[in-house]
């Protein structure tokens, strides 16, 4: 069953499904799905919460002995999975088929996944997957609708402002639903219920740290390891934490793995950039970058990320700072081939 983002308050407010998938590269949308997953889970008695990365050497076999296990603390459980690369392999989509043709007993597994080529999308795995679950397309926002978006947001938190103003904003984050967002938690924060002036707004979003993590981005886009470093120290020195650098990064990287990919097979690169919301001077900006780093280093930037990650949120030892720093400067200090 596939089912739309705006109608999964209404769907869990049922029981939840044995089986949930989650595809696309929004990560906002993806956050806040999630989020209202493991909210309806805690509701309805799920004590229980385990989160699977997929990377190289995953050990499929756990998922098997996972199901067959059973908890000394919780009735019900939810099992996350996530399959960064969206490429299980052949061990992978076996298991996957498995999970997808016979349901855990007392427990609702969420799989997440990138958006998928078209190989992925007819594979046998993700075929079982599609007819047993509930999918939820993470789907991107067009440039053309994110003003109605903010409008919305705006609405949900009792604000409203002109038309001209939703376009501004609109212009100012350039797409990036994470930092649109950011934009209205903070107008939510910094002014009453009610109209919002364009002043007060224009105010409010220009008025920024003096470095943030997209203009870290655009410097190691740019292969300038000098400014790199300095954005670095200047993040940290304003208290930055570092999950909040983190999924800019994500931002940046991401759409840059698929125009190399579609560079690789030979696509028109300016379709594969507008197709990866990718406009104006940011387009020189990237084919530098591609000029630069090779669809390994970018796919391995990716799976460091999602480790950093981790480290951040105590999963893993180690300084999430600390991690940031070498693999933005290992980015930056790339010279061309």
């Amino acid at each position: 069953m596939r089912l739309a983002q705006n109608q999964l308050e209404l769907h869990l407010k049922q029981d939840l499904q044995p089986l949930y998938v989650m595809v696309g590269d929004e990560p906002l949308a993806q956050r806040e799905n999630l989020d209202a997953i493991r909210a309806a889970a805690r509701a309805q008695g799920f004590d229980e919460r385990t989160a699977l990365s997929v990377e190289r050497n995953f050990n499929w076999p756990q998922i098997q002995i996972y199901g067959q296990s059973i908890s000394l603390f919780s009735s019900r459980r939810l099992l996350e999975i996530s399959i960064p690369s969206g490429k299980p392999g052949v061990e992978g989509g076996k298991a996957l088929q498995s999970l997808a043709n016979k349901a855990m007993p007392e427990t609702t597994v969420i799989i997440i996944l990138p958006a998928l080529e078209r190989e992925a999308k007819n594979s046998a795995w993700f075929t079982a997957l599609e007819k047993q679950a509930v999918t939820i397309s993470l789907d991107e926002i067009a440039p053309s609708q994110l003003p109605k978006w903010i409008a919305n947001r705006l609405a949900q938190q009792g604000q409203n402002t002109s038309a001209a103003t939703l376009e501004f904003l609109a212009h100012q984050v350039e797409g990036n639903l994470l930092a649109a967002n950011q934009e209205v938690q903070k107008l939510g924060l910094l002014y009453p219920k009610g109209e919002l002036s364009e002043a007060f707004v224009r105010e409010a979003v220009l008025n920024v740290s003096r470095y943030d993590a997209f203009q870290l981005g655009e410097a190691v886009l740019a292969g300038d390891a000098e400014r790199t470093v300095r954005i670095l120290q200047g993040l940290q020195d304003e208290g930055e934490a570092a999950l909040a650098v983190m999924n800019p990064l994500m931002w940046v990287l991401r759409p840059l793995v698929r125009i190399k990919q579609a560079e690789m097979r030979g696509e028109n690169i300016v379709n594969a950039m507008t197709n990866a919301r990718i406009y104006g001077d940011k387009q020189s900006l990237v084919k530098r970058a591609l000029a630069r780093l090779s669809l390994r280093q970018l796919e391995a930037a990716l799976q460091k990320l999602a480790d950093i990650d981790k480290t951040a949120k105590g999963v893993l030892i180690g300084d999430a700072w600390l991690e940031i720093s070498r693999l933005c400067f290992g980015l930056a200090r790339v010279r061309s081939r």
